[in-house]
């Protein structure tokens, strides 16, 4: 059998699946729970079944035993032995130097363990899932699969910034962009789906989710994107600002009396829909509280459908030309609301989206657009864990030839 487990490891948690690569179907999923807390809990799904083990889980080594062990033994069991799985990938926020997923070797892992300043939440949960790994899976290939890869084909005018040029050569400071495994997945699902070459398609992808980003891409290549040196920039998203006026920063931590972390704090963790709305970073519950008369809501929900708006004709304009967009992630996949709103009166761009389709979605991969609309406009529900394991076991067969 030729297997993948594909992980995505936080500081305390662990989500995982095992996926068949001759059919792609998941074969398990779940998540690890309060690792290193009281409480620890391990939710496993396999062929239409749920079960939940509530289980001390001191590390991620211990947690990742325990899900070799459900997978291999009563009445969980999907597999015969470890070696049915043949490799593991891992899902990373940021390489600053790979245009591609990349087996995990000791020089790799001393250049990814380079950037945790740049991730402090997020690289060492993913880390430390990497050598709990290397452990659990001795001797089985190891591929990193990096959110920012996919927009290293970014030209320079758009990935840099106009500070002095030192500070980009010395320190690496420029535009990355994250979702890339994301935008990468629907863009050549589009393609797929439309029955075209997607080196011919220019795509703007409409990743929504409580971090959210858009993508141009052109001819299956990124060429400009939302965030930038970290996930903060762009459009606003659940409790993040996105872009703001640098010089506000400093008024702001005056009058508010906060320091440096504190404004980090504030824009990072107190902004974007949580704090114009004041109800909620769930864009669900903004909704319904717009439906209410909630009128900062309604502000809130007005200012992200008209940022999506604004990107979306940017991009249009950087690619000369657009041939479809894409919505996908939480929000994208399940807010009619919002597809329908970002789409009124762009018609002088092409788009006409089908009112009555689009009311109906509610996460199904479809073209939402009329018959007669010259930009398409699908929702395609993404699938990162699929797109990091096809890369992990193309290295795999690479290193069988």
């Amino acid at each position: 059998m030729n297997n993948v487990f594909v992980v995505n490891a936080g500081s305390s948690s662990l989500k995982y699946q095992l996926i068949d690569m001759e059919s792609e179907q998941v074969l398990v999923s779940g998540n690890c729970e309060r690792i290193g807390i009281d409480g620890g809990k391990i939710t496993y799904k396999y062929f239409g079944t749920k079960k939940v083990v509530e289980t001390d889980l001191p590390n991620h080594k211990a947690a990742l035993d325990r899900v070799v062990d459900l997978l291999l033994s009563g009445e969980t069991k999907v597999i015969d032995s470890i070696d049915d799985i043949v490799a593991v990938g891992h899902r990373l926020a940021f390489s600053r130097v790979s245009p591609c997923s990349n087996e995990i070797t000791p020089e790799v892992l001393k250049d990814i363990e380079a950037t945790t300043e740049m991730f402090p939440l997020h690289l060492p949960g993913m880390l430390t899932g990497i050598r709990a790994c290397q452990d659990t899976f001795s001797g089985k290939v190891q591929v990193a699969v990096y959110d920012n890869s996919f927009h290293l084909t970014m030209p320079p005018k758009a990935y840099m910034y106009a500070i002095p040029y030192d500070y980009y050569k010395d320190y690496g400071f420029r535009r990355y962009g994250y979702h890339g495994t994301s935008h990468r997945y629907v863009s050549l699902r589009l393609a797929k789906l439309l029955g075209k070459p997607v080196e011919e398609l220019k795509i703007v992808s409409c990743h929504l989710g409580n971090g959210s980003s858009l993508c141009a891409v052109d001819g299956g290549k990124s060429v400009d994107t939302t965030m930038g040196y970290t996930a903060l920039a762009g459009l606003m998203m659940g409790t993040r600002s996105g872009d703001i006026d640098p010089s506000l920063l400093l008024p702001m931590a005056q009058k508010a009396g906060l320091d440096l972390e504190g404004i980090h704090n504030v824009i990072n963790k107190k902004s974007g829909l949580l704090g114009v709305s004041g109800v909620s970073s769930d864009h669900r519950d903004v909704e319904n509280a717009c439906a209410e008369g909630n009128e900062r809501a309604q502000i809130a929900i007005d200012m992200l459908n008209y940022q999506i708006q604004k990107y979306i004709g940017s991009y249009a304009a950087a690619m000369n030309g657009l041939d479809a967009v894409i919505f996908t992630a939480g929000i994208g996949e399940h807010s009619p609301g919002l597809r329908q709103e970002v789409c009124r009166n762009m018609e002088f761009l092409g788009i006409q989206i089908d009112e009555e389709k689009n009311a109906a979605n509610h996460g199904d991969e479809e073209e939402i657009s009329t018959s007669d609309s010259r930009v398409k406009v699908w929702v395609i529900p993404t699938n990162e864990e699929l797109m990091i394991a096809r890369d992990a076991y193309a290295i795999y067969q690479s290193k069988q030839k």
